[in-house]
């Protein structure tokens, strides 16, 4: 691709990698773009990505269809079991958030995503700088992959290779 060329991803393109825990849609790589990666997430119920906190990256998310739980704030107290009860100094809390809403999570902030309903949510996210993401999520679904319980050892080595500090445990029925 030329500088004079932009790239068009239509309705249902991208590279997709998925496992019973995730579908994740690569939309722009770091091949495209210096800027950020971006993705399309569908989150099936009962999936809780853990709350997790990045030195380096910035992220965003919009919530395309379904509802998803999130949390985007430093806690009072980072206890190691369940987010959705955590409170910020300031009195934030978890919120519900519903087709249209954006979350955007800067370095240093702790955030998490869930999905408590029966009905699968789609979310567009994009994280900055590219490519580390991608690989992740390429990793992550891999590990994800092999049925059964989540490997949280495996998972903690990988999100310590990709500046990733999980606060609490990634689950997925």
């Amino acid at each position: 691709m030329t500088a004079t060329e932009g790239l068009l991803v239509p309705p249902g393109h991208g590279r997709v990698v998925q496992s019973a825990a995730q579908r994740v849609t690569f939309k722009v790589t770091g091949t495209h773009s210096r800027a950020a990666s971006t993705f399309e997430v569908e989150v099936p119920p009962g999936f809780d990505v853990g709350a997790h906190v990045h030195t380096r990256s910035e992220e965003l998310f919009y919530v395309l269809d379904g509802e998803l739980d999130v949390l985007a704030f430093e806690p009072r107290i980072r206890t190691p079991d369940n987010w959705q009860r955590w409170e910020s100094s300031s009195g934030n809390r978890v919120v519900r958030a519903t087709p249209g809403t954006v979350i955007v999570v800067p370095p240093g902030c702790p955030h998490a995503f869930a999905n408590p309903t029966d009905t699968p949510a789609k979310m567009f996210f994009q994280a900055s700088p590219p490519p580390d993401h991608e690989r992740y999520f390429e990793e992550l679904l891999e590990i994800l992959g092999n049925g059964g319980p989540p490997d949280h050892t495996a998972i903690e080595e990988l999100r310590a290779r990709y500046d990733i500090e999980q606060l609490t445990p990634l689950r997925h029925r």
